[in-house]
């Protein structure tokens, strides 16, 4: 097969394209061996999201996953493995409970995977030391902003051989889009309380963060919805939904948001620009819509 990718990650090539992103994967439940990677190396998503906040924090799983999706590449777009994002256990309430957990990231990122997505973000401090968690301290972009990043070194032997490049190459690359626009690795929050809605600008206008979501499901349960509400949203809600939306315009991030096969057109449309739901036929309706060219 020819190799046509242009990046490591698939998903950070797409979105520079404007290009939707769909993708595959539980909250909780993953199967995390090296055969099930082999399998998912051939997946239809454009990354595969694996659930760590309720699912079991299993490094070792992680690692033979990652093992094996590598060992059934590449994919069909020409990518050594299917881009892989983390959703880590720690809750971004605040900068010190973060920087506490900041071992979660450190771990993560050590088997080698493509990027994290921090749920209940409540505070531009927990944003700061989550993305300085995962930047190596030797990078100076947006210090100003962040502060010095925290990551040491360790992880490369481990990462390395997941990306298929060198340790001094993983230095350089193994950072966050787009705030290092050569950077590999995706980083996204999850606001989905009350305060997270209310700090919503504050919190993605930080440094180092690609995309972001509004979790109805948690949001909902705080405001009495103890039943899964999908969209339209409650009035409550969708003010919500606007006020998450219009940050991540301003600070030019995906939004991420589930979608059906007869709301994926407008919901593109729209500028949405994560796809959640788990449907192969949301993508392929989507990508059609959008006259995608990269292989699948």
């Amino acid at each position: 097969m020819t190799n046509t990718a242009k990046r490591i990650n698939r998903a950070i090539e797409l979105l520079e394209a404007d290009q939707a992103l769909y993708y595959d994967g539980p909250h909780t439940g993953h199967v995390l061996t090296y055969d099930q990677g082999r399998r998912d190396a051939k997946t239809w998503a454009d990354y595969i999201n694996v659930g760590m906040e309720h699912g079991a924090f299993d490094m070792t799983a992680l690692a033979e996953y990652m093992r094996g999706l590598v060992d059934g590449g590449p994919t069909a777009s020409g990518h050594r493995a299917p881009t892989v994002i983390v959703e880590a256990p720690v809750n971004g309430i605040d900068g010190p409970n973060v920087a506490f957990n900041a071992w979660q990231f450190r771990q993560i990122l050590a088997r080698g995977v493509h990027g994290i997505l921090l749920c209940q973000a409540e505070s531009a401090d927990a944003v700061r030391e989550f993305v300085r968690a995962c930047r190596f301290p030797h990078h100076k972009s947006g210090i100003d902003k962040l502060g010095t990043g925290t990551r040491g070194r360790g992880s490369e032997p481990t990462a390395t051989p997941v990306w298929g490049i060198d340790q001094q190459e993983y230095f350089a690359r193994c950072e966050p889009w787009p705030l290092n626009p050569q950077g590999e690795l995706l980083l996204g929050v999850k606001i989905e309380s009350p305060p997270g809605v209310a700090n919503a600008d504050e919190i993605l206008a930080t440094p180092g963060l690609g995309f972001a979501e509004l979790g109805p499901g948690d949001l909902g349960l705080s405001l009495g919805y103890t039943t899964l509400q999908r969209r339209p949203y409650p009035p409550e809600m969708e003010a919500a939904r606007a006020k998450v939306f219009a940050a991540c315009r301003k600070n030019k991030l995906a939004f991420l948001e589930g979608a059906t096969p007869d709301r994926i057109a407008a919901s593109l449309d729209e500028g949405v620009r994560v796809i959640a739901g788990h449907n192969p036929e949301v993508a392929r309706i989507g990508r059609a819509h959008q006259k995608r060219a990269m292989p699948v």
